[in-house]
Formats: C-alpha cells, structure tokens, sequence
C-alpha cells in the first residue's frame, strides 16, 4: 500500500535526507587513491553519529541473507551495487559506487552517488555522465499526473539510445517510516504505463547503468552485484517528494543544485 504522505512528514524525511546528502558529499571528497572502502565506512558511520542519526544499512535484512555490516555501501567497477567495504583499497580509474541511508526522528534518508577515481578512464566518465543524466530526467518526468512508466521510460530510452543498459533486477522504492515501502519504481518502461504520480508520494530513483549487458551475478557474499560480463556499471540515487508544483528533490546537496536546476 502507498501512504501518501503530508507536508510535514515530507519536511521530516527532508531533515534525514539532508543529512544523507551531506554525509554522501564528504565521502565523495574523500574517495581518493589509497583509501580503503573500510575507512569511508567507518567515516560515514562516525558523521552520521555527528548528527544524531543512525545508519539505514547497518544490520538491514532480507529473507535468506545474512544482516548487513556495513553502514554504506561501496561497489567498485563491475560491481553494480550493494558491495560490502573492505580493506580494498581504491585506485586511479576506478568507477566506485557509493549509497547510504540514515534514520532519525522516526524517518529515512536514502541516497547514492558514482565516484570517477582519480583521473577517469574515458568509458568510466562517459557511463558516470549518461548515468546522472538519466536521473536528471527521470525526475523531471516525475510529475503529478504522470505515471511511474513515464520516469523508467525517460530512463531507458536515453540510456539505451547512447549504447548502455539498464539493470531490471533493482528497482527505485517508496521511502518513509521504513527504508523499502511502495511503490517499486522500475528504471525501464512505457510512456503512460504503470500507476499514476500522486501528490504525497516519496520515492527513491537509482538508475543502476551498465557498460553491456543488463544482466547480473551475486557474489559468494551473497550482498554484492555485479555485471554478468564483468563490464563497468555507474548508479546515482535521489529521493524525491511529489508536490502540487512537481518534484522536490530531498537528497539534493547544494554542490548539485545547478545540474539539477529545473530547465528554463
């Protein structure tokens, strides 16, 4: 069931999605050559305590999986999404994939980012670039009235239409009170398909792009996605708040706000 959701609670879940957003800013300036995946985590976990929040991921469970034991999620190359840190330690060229969740004051914030590492091999900038694109228009397709095909068509068709692929297996995901609610939101479909945009609706778009094939492996850790191909996969995430005037971006940093300025 989708539960819509008030000003107020919107306002709420802005509060963690700032913090979110902040958090996700600070690791992206520390995603440097030499650091390890380990030390972002225990970075994000020490700044979201700063803030008087919880991590989302930390001990999160689905049915069959052990919890997970990490407060972020780090995904490096291949790896499309949900990678546990390690003690990996991250180099020039790599594409890295970064996504967290906190909670406080009873609600959620859910965001993710790709990081170029170093100095970007030419195919990593140009996946990393189609990519936050492809969110750029899923969100201005989120509009009331519309429906939820028309944000995975936006998607899809741009990201088809420059060669690349869009991973079926993860979808975007109502947000609220708990870190997964309805409605999935599909990063693939038709025009005019699917339920109906509503004003009240909160929902995360993740667009998980991959260099060839859409499809994918679980690793042996039973968490970790990766290409089937072992070609490059690149993901940003947003959660989004649908208001009387359109889309409100709640996990917008103020480093972004001119690439995700509404188009004149």
């Amino acid at each position: 069931m989708i539960e819509l959701k008030s000003a107020r609670e919107i306002d709420a879940l802005w509060h963690s999605c700032q913090i979110a957003a902040q958090v996700l800013h600070e690791l992206n300036l520390a995603a440097k050559p030499g650091v390890t995946t380990k030390a972002l985590d225990e970075m994000a976990e020490q700044l979201i305590a700063e803030n008087g929040a919880t991590p989302s991921f930390k001990g999160y469970s689905m049915a069959g999986l052990s919890p997970f034991p990490a407060s972020i999620t780090t995904s490096i190359n291949e790896e499309i999404v949900h990678g546990i840190p390690s003690d990996r330690r991250l180099k020039t060229g790599d594409l890295l994939k970064i996504d967290i969740g906190v909670f406080k004051n009873g609600f959620h914030g859910d965001t993710a980012l790709s990081v170029l590492v170093g100095k970007p091999k030419p195919k990593a900038k140009r996946l990393f670039d189609v990519t936050k694109m492809s969110l750029k228009l899923a969100i201005e397709a989120g509009q009331p009235g519309n429906t939820l095909g028309d944000i995975g068509h936006a998607i899809q068709s741009y990201v088809e239409s420059h060669g690349f692929s869009v991973v079926r297996d993860f979808v975007g995901h109502g947000l609220g009170r708990s870190l997964h609610e309805d409605p999935q939101v599909p990063h693939y479909g038709r025009q005019g398909h699917g339920l109906p945009i509503q004003v009240g609706m909160v929902f995360c778009i993740e667009p998980m792009i991959n260099e060839g094939t859409y499809r994918l492996k679980i690793k042996k850790d039973q968490w970790t996605a990766v290409t089937a191909d072992g070609r490059l996969s690149a993901q940003f995430e947003h959660a989004i708040a649908i208001t009387p005037n359109g889309p409100r971006i709640l996990t917008l940093h103020e480093s972004d706000r001119d690439f995700f300025a509404p188009r004149a």
